[in-house]
């Protein structure tokens, strides 16, 4: 080990050799690396795509760090508190103990290869869960056991809905003294609207949690306090023993339980129940159970509930054996488009990262095909070619380098310089053309995968670079920055040509500052945070506009008469029937072009108006004039008309869980009154209460500051956006006034 030390000393410098001594225990064992270059088996079955999911301090990355530990990934257990776990490898998410950006890692259980997505629990970071859950198979919610269902929990659950995700549940920390697991099966029930398939029951409750009983198997796994719970004692309940009958009792009622809502949620099972079991369900064979409970999360019936405590070593490897049996494997999820393909190369880019060393790095869901290293790749929405030079099996923040991957797994690639998140990538370009024309044929257009969505920003700021010379320095790091995070937005004011950061949170634009101070060097300055507001009209209003403009010799005449309401939903623009049959396809792109252009632009304050319909009542235009210029008049005429309709400023309000001690209850309800909080209700948590509030996006600004102040640290509290909503007038007339620097 020493010499391999010094090594580093002369090749690397000082800083390697920390680092190594810092994070030894993370470097993947000599046998294991031999495991990760070997292509998987050909029997797809054997793969599992998953993520950890859940909000924030739950304990998504201890439980990933367990797994890797007891596979046999890592040589040392990895603490959260002490900033060396393998996928919170980010200096800022050691600094703060948080997840921000999802990391992969992969890892084979028992004859499976496990392809694993850490994501973030910080609604900041919505996006890095999104784009994970849209190309995994499965997930596991993580669950604080004293807490239940929280308010990120719902989020990200929505997300998987969304994507239709099979899940599994683990209730973690319950060795914590107000874990409760009734508690937290209500809460699943009431708030994820799911039915809980409890599989274990805790043994000992807080301080006093040692092991889980397996419903399916009846037996009984506990763990030593001491050690590092790589080994575990197993041992079939029986009711003869004096020190198990009361929680032999318990088993069995529990188990009854379970075989009676298995038989609710599956028939097939409900008939092999009725013909040979309905007797006796204590002879029920563990593999007709977990068969039918395979088939409930599959079809997203029942959502599997297991037990266990990730920080003191107690429960991963059930959940790992539970992640094999019940959550799908690639084949199981079968895309749609994957036939159009076959055994041609189809994936999805989901992720970028930039190394100084080698480029952009981009992630690839494999969803048909094999994908090989040095080869090159048609990218269907760029519609270009680009040569992959290597490809990677992605381990946090260490990679191994392989030859091939087949359908299925999630791989990392060098040399892609033109993808970006969302990008569908094919072996070339006569293979998108021959699925092009095989879907044509089935009646569907386009064969590209579905992307991304991106959320739209509720922050914004002014950065500036400490010297002009900088400038484009800043602006190569933000680009950079802007690939990896889709849901970081960079725009150039037109009036100051300032740049404006956009992003999700103060958290979120926090972080992105911090990176480009240290991993590109510029100490730049950022102005004021901002929120994001938007606008809207209140009245209906139409407008008439010609514009008459001669460029060089040429006259262009054009005239636009439309009107403009007040519709709850998207913008959209509409044309008259008459006017639809007189307009080319061409000046119709050129009429829309200019109505979309004025919605980037409200006439108050000029935020992007929303909820706006516009019908366009009549075109006319000169012979020779341009469809630029008819566009520009359409532009023209919806300022008018968007003046006579009257504007109105839209202000994100923000969904607020704040958990806090009762004495201090009274003390947080007036400074939410004074932000302008609606309480929705209070509700008791334990010794706790939960409030629930609808806040301004504008005045949560610094509230942890003030809530730790107000309570002496022992209050938290979550926020998500729940929706925009109207200024009262005297809250717009002092925006309107402070934005033209009257106040």
């Amino acid at each position: 080990m020493i010499w391999v030390k010094y090594f580093l000393v002369l090749r690397r410098g000082r800083w390697a050799a920390n680092r190594f001594r810092k994070r030894s225990y993370s470097f993947i064992p000599g046998d294991e690396v031999k495991s990760l270059r070997s292509v998987p088996s050909p029997d797809v079955s054997k793969i599992r795509n998953i993520g950890i999911m859940a909000h924030i301090d739950a304990g998504k990355t201890t439980t990933t760090e367990r797994m890797l530990y007891y596979s046999g990934y890592t040589r040392a257990l990895g603490d959260v508190d002490d900033g060396d776990t393998v996928t919170d490898f980010m200096a800022q998410e050691r600094e703060r103990g948080i997840t921000i950006q999802s990391a992969a890692v992969t890892f084979d259980w028992k004859g499976h290869r496990i392809n694993l997505i850490d994501t973030p629990g910080h609604v900041d970071f919505t996006l890095e869960v999104e784009r994970a859950l849209r190309v995994l198979d499965g997930a596991v919610a993580v669950f604080d056991a004293s807490a239940g269902v929280e308010a990120q929990t719902m989020t990200v659950w929505r997300q998987a809905d969304k994507h239709h995700v099979p899940c599994i549940c683990f209730l973690n920390k319950m060795d914590k003294p107000a874990a409760n697991l009734s508690f937290c099966l209500e809460s699943i029930r009431q708030k994820l609207k799911a039915n809980p398939v409890l599989l274990q029951i805790p043994i000992g409750r807080g301080r006093n949690f040692s092991g889980v009983v397996d419903l399916l198997t009846n037996q009984k796994l506990s763990w030593k306090p001491t050690d590092d719970g790589r080994f575990f004692d197993t041992k079939t309940l029986s009711e003869s023993r004096q020190e198990e009958a009361e929680l032999f009792r318990e088993v069995q009622l529990a188990r009854t339980a379970l075989i009676e809502q298995v038989a609710d949620l599956d028939d097939e099972f409900a008939e092999i129940l009725l013909s040979d079991y309905s007797d006796n369900f204590d002879v029920v064979p563990y593999v007709k159970l977990r068969e039918a409970v395979r088939r409930i999360t599959l079809t997203r019936k029942g959502v599997p509930v297991l037990c266990g405590s990730s920080l003191r070593n107690k429960g991963v490897q059930p959940l790992l054996d539970a992640i094999t049996a019940f959550l799908p494997a690639p084949d199981e999820r079968a895309h749609d488009l994957m036939r159009w393909y076959k055994d041609d190369l189809c994936a999805l880019a989901f992720k970028v990262l930039h190394d100084k060393q080698r480029g952009p790095l981009v992630f690839l869901r494999i969803y048909s095909g094999t994908l090989k290293a040095q080869t090159a790749l048609y990218n269907i929405n760029r519609n270009s070619t680009e040569r992959m030079s290597r490809l990677l099996v992605p381990f946090a923040d260490q990679h191994v380098e392989i030859q091939s991957m087949t359908a299925g797994n999630i791989a990392l690639t060098v040399g892609l310089k033109k993808t970006v998140t969302g990008d569908t990538i094919v072996s070339s370009k006569a293979s998108a053309a021959n699925a092009a024309r095989l879907a044509t044929s089935e009646g569907r257009k386009g064969v590209a995968l579905s992307g991304v969505e991106v959320p739209d920003p509720v922050f914004f700021c002014t950065i500036e670079p400490p010297t002009m010379a900088k400038q484009d320095d800043l602006e190569k790091a933000l680009n950079n920055l802007q690939r990896e995070d889709p849901s970081l937005k960079i725009r150039i004011d037109p009036d100051s040509g300032q740049t404006i950061l956009c992003g999700m949170g103060e958290l979120h634009i926090e972080i992105i500052h911090d990176r480009i101070r240290r991993e590109y060097g510029i100490q730049t300055h950022l102005g004021p945070l901002q929120v994001a507001y938007r606008e809207t009209i209140l009245h209906h209003a139409s407008a008439t506009d010609t514009l008459d403009r001669s460029v060089g010799e040429k006259r262009h005449i054009a005239t636009v008469e439309l009107n403009v309401r007040h519709v709850p939903g998207s913008c959209l623009v509409e044309f008259a029937e008459e006017v639809a049959a007189n307009l080319s396809e061409d000046m119709k792109e050129a009429v829309a072009n200019g109505v979309d252009s004025s919605y980037l632009q409200g006439p108050l304050l000029g935020y992007p108006l929303q909820d706006v319909s516009t019908q366009i009542q009549r075109v006319n235009m000169e012979p020779g004039t341009s469809l630029a210029m008819v566009s520009a008049c359409v532009s023209r005429c919806m300022l008018k008309a968007l003046k006579l309709a009257g504007g109105q400023i839209l202000e994100p309000v923000m969904s607020m869980e704040v958990t806090v001690e009762e004495e201090h209850l009274g003390v947080v309800l007036g400074d939410l009154a004074q932000r302008r909080g609606t309480v929705r209700d209070i509700q008791s948590r334990h010794d706790n209460k939960l409030l629930l509030a609808s806040v301004p996006l504008a005045e949560t600004r610094g509230y942890s500051t003030t809530l730790r102040t107000l309570t002496s640290g022992k209050a938290t509290f979550s926020l998500e956006l729940d929706t925009y909503e109207a200024m009262n007038t005297q809250e717009q007339n002092i925006l309107v006034k402070r934005m033209a620097g009257l106040l």
